[in-house]
């Protein structure tokens, strides 16, 4: 059992007021709590004006496609830090209506940076490992040229274009698949498997894409770095533990107690052509960690002995006696922090 929490060298210090877009997505939704936890008052979230069942105190209904209020908001709260969580990850609705994923992954940016540039702002930009189609090893580095395959992967590619051409100063982390809660019970990873097994109801997955997820609890302390630091250019920002959609639903199911003949499992290609799917996108982030002088990732889960060993291996209930309460406790936290983190009520 890795039992390593890995810590900054020393306590960061970011520039303030914040803002945090992409409040819905589950790494913004995340690091809202957190930030707001370690500096009350001074955060702000956005979501889209037609997300109302999201709310909080310091939730503001804003579409960053929507210039002049974003200008609006910049005014009022003179922002000094901006961690962008914005995008529609939504595969299929983005194949079937690109000016909708474009409209929220490339012109929002664009909008932020129109307003960043002429101001004392520092910029920290999550885009996503499918950027990459996948190769066999996966092992993606910075350098590689980029592939995707979905509508989603290459309007994350504009994005980044956006700010390497006209924000060179701003920084880009490439992230997986961030592990935590979610603000409506169904998005996510977790959430979205979780919730079919809840109902009863199957979950096919795939043996060959493979990701390299991230506890959320990781990401927010990363975030929090990032920003504090003068950093620039592209980032990879994987965690350590190469797995696939496949075996993550194993663990998922496993830890959760839950029916193992819901899971189902094949191959990419018999899954249909939309959405197209990548295959092993997993990411080396060497880069970042070098850049850092630490690791910042405990594998997720942060027990290799809760990794499946085989395609059946959800089936053996184990010693842990799966349970939503376990999965709870060891997937969408990572348990060896210290300190946890506030969840919104």
């Amino acid at each position: 059992m890795n039992r390593t929490i890995p810590l900054p060298p020393k306590e960061p210090s970011l520039p303030l007021p914040l803002l945090i877009t992409g409040v819905a997505g589950v790494a913004g939704y995340n690091a809202l709590a957190y930030f707001s936890a370690r500096y009350p008052g001074q955060v702000i979230g956005i979501r889209q004006a037609d997300n109302w069942p999201l709310h909080a105190s310091n939730i503001v209904a804003c579409d960053a496609e929507d210039r002049r209020e974003l200008v609006r908001l910049f005014d009022r709260w003179r922002f000094r830090s901006v961690l962008d969580c914005a995008g529609n990850c939504a595969l299929r609705a983005c194949e079937l209506d690109s000016r909708l994923a474009w409209r929220t992954n490339v012109e929002g940016l664009i909008n932020l940076a129109s307003i960043i540039v002429d101001r004392d702002v520092r910029l920290v930009h999550t885009s996503i490992d499918l950027v990459f189609a996948g190769r066999d090893g996966g092992g993606y580095r910075e350098t590689d040229r980029m592939d995707p395959v979905t509508v989603y992967g290459k309007t994350m590619v504009a994005a980044e274009q956006v700010l390497s051409d006209w924000l060179p100063r701003a920084c880009t982390l490439r992230i997986s698949l961030p592990m935590g809660v979610s603000f409506n019970g169904h998005a996510g990873a977790i959430d979205w498997i979780q919730s079919r097994f809840k109902k009863d109801r199957p979950a096919t997955l795939y043996f060959d894409e493979v990701r390299t997820p991230t506890y959320t609890d990781c990401l927010n302390s990363l975030f929090e770095q990032m920003l504090s630091n003068d950093l620039a250019g592209v980032y990879h920002a994987g965690g350590p533990r190469q797995l696939s959609l496949y075996e993550i639903a194993q663990i998922v199911n496993r830890l959760g107690g839950y029916d193992p003949r819901l899971l189902m499992g094949c191959a990419r290609i018999e899954a249909g052509p939309v959405p197209p799917r990548a295959g092993n996108v997993t990411l080396d982030s060497s880069k970042l960690f070098a850049a850092l002088g630490y690791e910042p990732f405990t594998p997720w889960p942060y027990d290799e002995s809760l990794t499946p060993s085989s395609r059946e291996w959800h089936f053996d209930r184990g010693h842990e006696r799966g349970s939503p309460k376990l999965l709870a406790e060891v997937l969408y936290r990572n348990p060896l922090r210290a300190e946890s983190e506030q969840r919104f009520a």
